[in-house]
């Protein structure tokens, strides 16, 4: 950012002449960057052939009108008139600052104050601290120092784009006592999260002209396995198949995963099958109840889950026949079945705890509804049969009584008595030829 000059234009010093009213010279402050061009200008409104001159901070005449009084090749001449003396300095120094003087020769004279304020530019900031990688629980202590800055400048943090505030900052004067050497230091402590995240020292100064200096470091943490099982079938009955996958994440990558069973190898290797990071159960049964166990290592250390794997009966319920005894002249048969099919859809298992009992089903009260119903109509058919019945051997017993009781003593020679009319009738039947 060398070769910029900043003007900064202020109310100019103003001498009052005698008797000569607006005669006077006008000047503004500048400001210039270090190595750039600094332009000293002093104006007369009016003027009656009077001589302008510059002189620097050690009162040595750098111009007399157009006439270069001192012997330096920083030193040009931009415009020399009786109202306008123009100068400029080339390759700035922090020593060229102070206050500079235009002078106009009338009796007395009159002088103007330009103050010339020279930035120092900070130089590229550094990180240090930093070793790769580092443990995750670590301390890490980031600094970021940059020197040569006048004033001094500010320095931020950054992590992936946001902005760190709690950090500590320490200014100090160079040995020229004219710029500063400043640095700030960050703190924290190592996590997971922070691997591959970008931390930025920024240094912000008014001589980079909005255009911050970055330097950048990019985090490498390394930290233990974090692994999770991942189940393909949330409600897993008997005959179905089973996909286990262990997932693990850490740094460096963990070695292929070891899946046990209760503490032990797998039992059936035959239907237990494992390829890398998933175990896949085929035709399960009741004996492949249990814990299953995914363990991951890397360098740093190892860790381990666990899936409780339950196998559920096969959701199908027969309810019983149900059949009425028959009486003389009827016979009712009722049969109720009810069949579910081992293929549950997808909603029903996503609501499935799979690690819930098996037979915590709530009841169907519409199906038990309808049983109910069943039953208590053919039970009203059975009594409404044997009503019928009963009526019709009532009455056979009834005409047979009357007929023998005519003559009889008594009911039990009534009885006899019908009997013996029925034989002599059938004697008496006669037969045409």
């Amino acid at each position: 950012m060398r070769g910029l000059s900043l003007h900064m234009p202020v109310a100019a010093t103003k001498n009052k002449a005698r008797g000569s009213q607006g005669q006077f010279p006008l000047t503004q402050n500048v400001t210039v960057v270090e190595g750039g061009t600094a332009n000293l200008t002093c104006r007369v409104d009016q003027n009656d052939n009077t001589s302008l001159q510059w002189s620097n901070p050690a009162q040595q005449t750098l111009y007399f009108d157009d006439k270069k009084a001192l012997r330096d090749n920083r030193i040009e001449l931009v415009r020399a008139s009786w109202h306008e003396l123009s100068i400029s300095v080339s390759d700035v120094s922090l020593s060229d600052e102070g206050q500079y003087t235009c002078s106009l020769f009338t009796m007395p004279v009159k002088t103007s104050k330009a103050f010339l304020t020279v930035l120092g530019v900070p130089e590229k900031p550094q990180i240090t601290g930093f070793t790769s990688p580092v443990m995750e629980g670590e301390r890490m202590q980031l600094t970021c120092k940059t020197s040569g800055s006048k004033p001094a400048a500010d320095i931020r943090w950054f992590k992936n784009d946001k902005e760190v505030k709690d950090v500590k900052y320490l200014k100090e004067e160079d040995a020229n006592r004219k710029t500063f050497t400043v640095s700030s230091t960050l703190d924290f402590l190592a996590d997971r999260n922070d691997d591959g995240a970008v931390v930025s020292c920024r240094v912000d100064h008014e001589s980079l002209n909005s255009t911050p200096q970055i330097a950048m470091q990019v985090l490498e943490i390394h930290y233990t396995p974090l692994v999770k099982i991942i189940s393909s079938n949330s409600w897993p009955e008997e005959g179905q198949s089973i996909i286990l996958t262990c997932e693990s994440k850490g740094k460096p990558v963990p070695e292929p995963v070891l899946w046990t069973k209760d503490g032990g190898e797998l039992p059936d290797p035959e239907r237990m099958v494992v390829n890398g990071r998933v175990l896949s159960i085929s035709f399960l049964n009741k004996t492949d109840n249990g814990t299953y166990r995914c363990e991951a290592k890397n360098p740093i250390g190892r860790n381990s889950t666990e899936y409780v794997l339950i196998v559920h009966d096969v959701f199908n319920t027969l309810l019983p026949t149900t059949v009425i005894p028959s009486l003389t002249t009827a016979t009712v048969t009722t049969t109720v079945a009810l069949t579910t099919s081992t293929t549950t859809s997808a909603t029903a298992i996503s609501t499935r705890d799979p690690n819930a009992l098996a037979g915590q089903t709530g009841p169907d009260h519409a199906l038990i509804g309808g049983i109910v119903a069943v039953v208590v109509f053919v039970t009203l058919c059975s009594i409404i049969l044997l009503g019928r019945y009963l009526a019709r051997h009532k009455g056979t017993y009834l005409t047979n009584e009357a007929k023998g009781a005519e003559d009889a003593p008594d009911a039990d020679t009534a009885i006899i008595n019908a009997e013996g009319s029925q034989v002599n009738a059938e004697e008496k039947k006669e037969y045409f030829i």
